[in-house]
């Protein structure tokens, strides 16, 4: 048989392509809303704040390598990979780890975190800000077509 023939094409279920350009259209844009937000001024001002000290520039360069990684995920899971989608999750769990351990003053430095009155107000910000990642989860890992195509490989 001719080899053409033997390559069948797989096609990416909805959920996953969803997910993925979920995850890179979310991220892109709140970097965007972000710069337009604090403007030029105030973003270099925030980046020479983060640079001030060693633990705000770890923490710092730390969130662009979880940006850039997650942007990876994102890729290699509309291709099927199953390390994208668990990529995406570890990311996830360290995101929201630290967004509560800093909000809560237990971390410092304190450069992403939320502010609230008590630790239940903290905590509730935190997960609304997290549902729509939660979201993306759910549409990886709960829909049949989802979870068949990442058992394929």
């Amino acid at each position: 048989m001719s080899e053409t023939l033997k390559h069948v094409p797989v096609i990416t279920p909805a959920p996953v392509t969803v997910a993925g350009i979920a995850i890179i259209a979310t991220r892109c844009i709140s970097v965007l809303m972000l710069a337009n937000e604090l403007g030029y001024d105030e973003l270099v001002n925030f980046v020479h704040r983060s640079a001030q000290a060693w633990d705000s520039t770890l923490i710092f360069v730390a969130s662009q390598l979880i940006f850039l990684f997650e942007l990876r995920c994102a890729f290699t899971l509309m291709r099927g990979s199953n390390r994208g989608r668990w990529g995406y999750v570890a990311t996830q769990v360290v995101v929201l780890g630290y967004m509560l351990l800093a909000s809560m003053g237990w971390i410092y430095p304190e450069i992403f975190s939320i502010h609230g009155e008590s630790n239940a107000q903290i905590i509730h910000h935190t997960l609304l800000q997290k549902l729509p990642d939660a979201m993306v989860l759910l549409l990886l890992f709960v829909p049949a077509s989802s979870r068949a195509f990442f058992r394929r490989r």
